[in-house]
């Protein structure tokens, strides 16, 4: 009881500190590395994200190269081998991860502020960081399950369906390849392309360290100043080429042996740092973002029952990512219901939402918001999004305003300018209707 207790009150105290905007202190290493720090006294626990511009979007001619080399990070670092690392992480109670997107790569650790964890664990944190040892075994071991997972990827009518439509809406955009890459290029991937990229992109100048935890301004600033000094300045990458618009309308269909057929549905839609961002956040939430309440849930499932789900979403990265639509249903269904899909779309771009779905869809979103960054980890993902995304720093403290900003006309002006239910791609993977 006292231990559950004394959660709500962390909890809550967490919640007023950030209806209030935390505090976000930020400024770069003396190699080049931005920093972004808040103190969050609450608990003896501090979060480290390290997040490099590193992500799949830098593969080049051979995807699966930014997935792969993040992977093999600790595998072995530093003279210590996988089981070692882990081990040292687990003896002091830290949590370790990693992980590769589209924009970004990614390193992180939670640990204890007692200096007998804290320090350790630093220790083999800034040696994965900084001094992987891409062991031949673990390299020839993980390509091997990336094969193995493309191969039951192609089983799948939602991976078949993902694939196709990331390829036909971005073309030769580096957002086009999967991150996972595809047997052939996964088949060419050695060491020493890995190792290369590795050289390229894991450097100072191209780092974002982020800290959120119990430890004071001078501190955060020694921990990141130490976990980058070994890395090289460096340089960051080159910008990524534009995402062009669709200059028609394009329908993929794919046969696959499923009872169900996977549609996917949309075209190029905003970056991070969009000045129309909040209009369209905010109007999809209520065309197809808020689950079972939203416009394209009433008409598909509820008054037709084409789909269990349906949804609606955009995706903002560096650039343009997709604004993407999708649901499943029967294979004989399938029309039917891309058809629904298409005509609410077209309808809402036309009339907008009323004000009472904006309304409502204003208490969802600002409402939910103190429970999106109610962990240490969670307001370090955001702090990440911000320093990668170079958003302003009082993102957070600004959010529900901006939200509560958009009006009706704002949603329908910026759908009207910025969607083109014309020109959109369309995918369909399953079987024939019988």
């Amino acid at each position: 009881m006292v231990t559950r207790l004394f959660g709500i009150v962390i909890t809550l105290l967490i919640a007023v500190t950030v209806q209030a905007g935390p505090n976000i202190e930020h400024w770069q290493t003396t190699n080049g590395g931005r920093v972004y720090f808040v103190d969050a006294p609450e608990l003896a626990m501090v979060d480290i994200t390290v997040v490099f511009d590193a992500g799949a979007a830098r593969d080049g001619d051979l995807s699966g190269t930014a997935l792969l080399t993040n992977a093999m990070l600790n595998e072995g670092a530093g003279n210590l081998n996988a089981d070692q690392i882990a081990a040292a992480f687990e003896d002091v109670g830290a949590q370790f991860s990693n992980s590769s997107q589209r924009d970004m790569a990614i390193l992180s650790m939670r640990t204890l502020t007692a200096e007998s964890a804290f320090e350790p664990a630093l220790q083999v944190f800034k040696k994965v960081l900084t001094k992987p040892d891409f062991p031949q075994a673990s390299f020839e071991r993980l390509k091997k399950q990336m094969l193995i997972g493309l191969q039951a990827k192609k089983q799948s009518p939602a991976a078949v369906a993902s694939r196709a439509f990331y390829s036909n809406l971005f073309g030769d955009h580096p957002y086009a390849a999967m991150p996972a890459g595809d047997e052939q290029s996964v088949n060419q991937l050695s060491l020493a392309s890995l190792k290369a990229f590795y050289k390229d992109y894991y450097v100072a100048s191209n780092a974002i360290v982020v800290l959120v935890g119990a430890i004071e301004s001078q501190q955060a600033k020694d921990i990141a100043q130490q976990l980058l000094s070994d890395l090289p300045t460096g340089e960051k990458p080159e910008p990524l080429p534009k995402v062009a618009q669709l200059a028609n309308a394009k329908t993929v269909t794919i046969e696959h042996p499923s009872s169900q057929t996977h549609v996917l549905m949309g075209q190029p839609g905003i970056s991070r740092r969009d000045s129309d961002y909040f209009a369209l956040y905010v109007g999809n939430h209520i065309l197809g973002g808020s689950g079972l309440v939203s416009q394209l849930s009433n008409e598909i499932r509820e008054k037709r029952g084409l789909s269990y789900s349906v949804y609606s979403y955009f995706r903002p990265m560096h650039e343009k990512g997709p604004y993407q639509f999708g649901l499943q249903t029967r294979n004989d269904q399938a029309q039917e219901a891309l058809k629904v899909m298409q005509e609410t779309l077209q309808k809402f771009i036309t009339n907008g939402p009323t004000e009472e779905e904006l309304l409502a869809a204003k208490q969802n979103i600002t409402g939910g918001f103190a429970l999106r960054v109610d962990s240490n980890s969670k307001i370090a993902d955001y702090l990440a999004m911000i320093g990668f995304y170079d958003l302003p720093l009082d993102y957070l403290e600004t959010f529900k305003a901006k939200v509560n900003a958009v009006t009706v006309a704002q949603i329908k002006e910026a759908y009207s300018r910025r969607v083109q239910a014309d020109k959109m791609i369309t995918v369909l993977v399953g079987g024939k209707a019988e």
